[in-house]
C-alpha cells in the first residue's frame, strides 16, 4: 500500500507558504503533485497547481493574499503508482486587504469599462458572468495590474462583475 505524502508547513507570511513533502515509505518517489486552493470573494474556488519532480521537497508559494485560508493538497507519483491525497489547511498572516470598489459601464453594446479603487503594485482578477452559477463555476476572466479594463461581451446580455 503506498501511503499519501506528508506535507508539513514550514512558515507563513502575508504573502507566503513554505512547506516540505516527504514520503513514509522506502517505495521511490518521482515527484509530487501538488494544489493549492482558496475562496475568492465566496463566490470563486481558485486553484494553482504545481508539479514537483523528486523526492524531497521544500516549496515556497509566493504572490498570496494575506489573512486568507489556503487548502494545500498532494500526491506523490511513485514507481508503484499514484499516492493517496494528503491535506493540510493555513491561514496566512496580516490583515486581509479591502474589497475593492467596482464601477462598470458600458461603452456600447459589446463592450464594458470596468474600474475599482485599491492598493497599487497587485494584481487584480475580473471575472465576469451572465449568472451567479456561471460567476461560481465558469466565468470569463481577465488579470491586470491596472485600475480599469475593458471587457469584451455578447450584445443583448446582461452581465455581473466581480473584481
Amino acid at each position: 500500500v503506498i501511503p499519501p505524502p506528508v506535507i508539513h508547513i514550514e512558515s507563513y507570511s502575508e504573502d507566503s507558504i513554505s512547506f516540505s513533502l516527504k514520503m513514509t515509505t522506502n517505495i521511490k518517489v518521482t515527484g509530487y503533485v501538488v494544489n493549492i486552493y482558496w475562496t475568492f470573494d465566496t463566490h470563486r474556488q481558485e486553484k494553482r497547481t504545481l508539479v514537483i519532480e523528486g523526492e524531497k521537497s521544500i516549496q515556497k508559494v509566493a504572490n498570496l493574499t494575506a489573512h486568507t485560508p489556503y487548502e494545500i493538497s498532494a500526491w506523490a507519483k511513485t514507481e508503484l503508482g499514484d499516492s493517496p491525497l494528503s491535506f493540510v489547511h493555513v491561514v496566512t498572516s496580516g490583515t486581509r486587504p479591502a474589497a475593492p470598489s467596482l464601477k462598470a459601464k458600458a461603452i456600447n453594446q459589446t463592450a464594458v469599462e470596468c474600474s475599482w479603487t485599491g492598493p497599487r503594485n497587485v494584481v487584480y482578477g475580473i471575472f465576469y458572468a451572465t449568472s451567479f452559477l456561471e460567476l461560481y463555476r465558469s466565468p470569463h476572466n481577465s488579470t491586470t495590474s491596472s485600475h480599469n479594463i475593458t471587457v469584451l461581451v455578447q450584445r443583448d446580455e446582461q452581465y455581473l462583475f466581480l473584481v
